[in-house]
């Protein structure tokens, strides 16, 4: 059952890996097509929407390098593997989005507050190629979405770019039809301002895993007060919980329980309960728990507890 479930996860793994990858090519033809446009209409929402084709070109790259490094059995040195890479790739994607954000922002209001610059021809084509790639990469990218942070960032970063794109091409119809020059300088604004909170959210996401906080979904006094009601259990403490990678959260606990139950037999029966338990039980099901079963003296060899 485990050689299954392990071959399942791996082959899971794997089609994320080629998803990434086909969307990589899209991104990255499409990041050219748009650099050319760039220099061609001058265009802010252009470049500003390039320069989100690039950060997601890089994001896409690592996040790439780190689905590959996923597939990588664990080691006596990683016990998790390269399971964490995927937290890392989606960090640097986040950061490096967030200052695209903000150079777009702080250029936007230049533009807008200075001379007019009118936008060359083209505007419109080069917006509707950025958009056509961005759906196609998307649609690729839609079905393993939820599978890890990793690929969630990344489809987060293409879904702002087709956005953006979109935001191009109003520029483009509101400049040849009204004449508004500023309205290039606007849509570089709304590409800065989609960019942002998706970015800060990513961020601390990505953050929180690092910072090993509670996973979302786990309420840890839930948790304690139910495993108080397993039988035998007469107290919890050091009750901690962390994410490894997106879909491996991880309990760990001391558990005080009855003198007697490592005389009569009755321990490990008690710890199969705290597992399946924590496994079972809740909405967030943790299958990698660790419980250390001790009488009630053993608590003054102990370091001072944490919770």
């Amino acid at each position: 059952m485990a050689d299954h479930q392990h071959h399942h996860g791996a082959h899971a793994e794997q089609g994320n890996r080629r998803r990434l990858a086909f969307a990589f090519g899209i991104t990255a033809a499409v990041f050219l097509a748009q650099a050319v446009g760039a220099v061609v209409t001058g265009s802010l929402a252009l470049l500003v929407d390039t320069g989100h084709m690039l950060t997601d070109v890089a994001g896409l790259g690592i996040a790439l390098f780190a689905a590959s490094l996923a597939l990588r059995p664990p080691s006596p040195r990683r016990t998790w593997g390269f399971r964490r890479a995927e937290i890392l790739a989606a960090l640097a994607q986040a950061a490096v989005l967030l200052a695209v954000g903000i150079y777009a922002l702080i250029e936007g209001v230049g533009r807008l507050t200075g001379p007019a610059q009118a936008p060359g021809p083209g505007l419109l084509v080069f917006g509707i190629v950025g958009l056509v790639g961005n759906v196609v990469a998307l649609l690729v990218l839609a079905g393993g979405r939820s599978a890890s942070l990793n690929l969630r960032a990344a489809f987060l970063e293409v879904a702002n770019d087709a956005l953006g794109s979109v935001a191009v091409i109003v520029a483009a119809v509101v400049i040849a039809t009204t004449g508004w020059q500023r309205a290039d300088a606007v849509a570089g604004l709304v590409i800065a301002v989609l960019i942002l909170p998706r970015a800060a959210k990513v961020l601390a996401d990505s953050a929180n895993v690092l910072l090993e906080s509670t996973p979302a979904g786990i309420d840890l006094d839930l948790v304690r007060a139910r495993l108080l009601e397993v039988e035998n259990v007469e107290s919890v403490h050091d009750l901690h919980a962390s994410l490894v990678a997106t879909g491996l959260p991880t309990i760990s606990a001391h558990v005080v329980v009855r003198d007697a139950c490592f005389r009569d037999g009755h321990a490990p029966p008690v710890l199969d309960a705290l597992q399946r338990c924590v496994a079972t039980e809740f909405d967030v099901p943790v299958e990698h728990s660790t419980f250390q079963l001790e009488p009630a003296e053993h608590a003054r060899h102990e370091a001072p507890t944490h919770a």
